[in-house]
C-alpha cells in the first residue's frame, strides 16, 4: 500500500492514512482505502477497523492539486469512486472507530463520518464539510450522512456555510463522541473498540445494520443526476478560479 499503514493487534485492524504531511485523498487512496476494507470485512480474524491519520491531520480532504489536472474520464472516475467508497463504509458491518488526529476537514470529514464512533484530538484541529466555499456540489448522499450525526437542519445550515469547527463544540453538537489528548487518541480508540468487539458478533453486526437502513438506502441512492450537475460545475470557470486560488494558497511557501 501506497497510501495506508495497515497493522492488526488483538484482532484490531488499524488503518492509518499515510500519504504526504496532510493525507490529501487522492485517486490511488480511494482505491486503497475500498480494497482494504472490502478485505477486512471479510477476515474473520479481524473483529473491527481504527482508521486514522498522523499528529496533526487526519487527512485535509481531497488533493485538490492532483484532481484539478484530471482530464474529464478521470475526475467523473474519482467521483464515482469516492461516493463509492463512502457507501461501502457506511454499509461495512464490523465496528469501525474514527481515531481523528488533526484537521479533519471536507473528504476528510467524510471518511470519518462513516464511523460508529469518533475520537478527536482537541486544540486548535477543525473538523467539517466546506465543499460550497471552494466550489463544490454537496453531493445529497454526503448530506444524509452528515444528518444521520447532525440532525437535518444542523446539517442543512452548516453545509450551507461551509462552516468548519473544532473540536469542543463537534463534541458538544454530536459529531464526535471524544476529546482526547494527542497521545490519548489511539489508546481511546482501543477501549472503546474493547466494548464492542466483547460482544456477540452477529448480534451487534445485525443491530447496526437495522438502526442504519434508512441511512444505507440514502448513501446507496443512484446519484447519476448529481454527479452530472457536480461536474458541469466542476469545469464551469466559476469553480476553476476558486480551486486554483485555493491551489495557489496551498502551494505558497508558509511561514514559521
Amino acid at each position: 500500500m501506497n497510501t495506508l499503514k495497515i497493522t492488526v493487534k488483538d484482532k484490531v485492524a488499524f488503518v492509518a492514512l499515510d500519504r504526504g504531511k496532510s493525507n490529501a485523498i487522492n485517486a490511488e487512496m480511494v482505491s486503497e482505502l475500498h480494497q482494504t476494507m472490502q478485505n477486512i470485512e471479510t477476515d474473520t480474524s479481524i473483529g473491527g477497523v481504527i482508521l486514522t491519520g498522523k499528529e496533526g491531520f487526519f487527512s485535509a480532504g481531497l488533493d485538490l492539486i492532483e484532481l484539478y489536472d484530471y482530464d474529464d474520464h478521470r475526475i467523473k472516475e474519482f467521483w464515482n469512486n469516492f461516493l463509492s467508497l463512502t457507501a461501502q463504509m457506511t454499509s461495512f458491518k464490523k465496528p469501525l472507530i474514527s481515531a481523528i488526529s488533526g484537521h479533519s476537514p471536507a473528504g476528510g470529514c467524510v471518511l470519518a463520518l462513516c464511523a460508529d464512533y469518533r475520537i478527536m484530538t482537541g486544540g486548535r484541529f477543525i473538523i467539517g464539510l466546506n465543499e460550497v466555499l471552494v466550489g463544490l456540489i454537496v453531493p445529497e448522499s454526503i448530506f444524509h450522512l452528515y444528518a444521520f450525526w447532525l440532525g437535518n437542519a444542523r446539517a442543512y445550515q452548516f453545509l450551507l456555510e461551509g462552516k468548519l469547527i473544532q473540536a469542543d463544540e463537534a463534541l458538544q453538537i454530536g459529531l464526535i463522541n471524544e476529546v482526547v489528548q494527542p497521545e490519548e487518541i489511539l489508546p481511546a480508540a482501543e477501549r472503546q473498540m474493547k466494548k464492542y468487539i466483547q460482544l456477540n458478533s452477529t448480534i451487534w453486526q445485525q443491530s447496526k445494520v437495522n438502526l442504519r437502513r434508512e441511512l444505507l438506502s440514502k448513501v446507496n441512492i443512484n446519484q447519476t443526476e448529481t454527479l452530472e450537475a457536480m461536474l458541469k460545475q466542476w469545469w464551469s470557470p466559476s469553480t476553476r478560479s476558486i480551486l486554483n486560488t485555493v491551489i495557489q494558497n496551498l502551494k505558497a511557501p508558509k511561514l514559521v
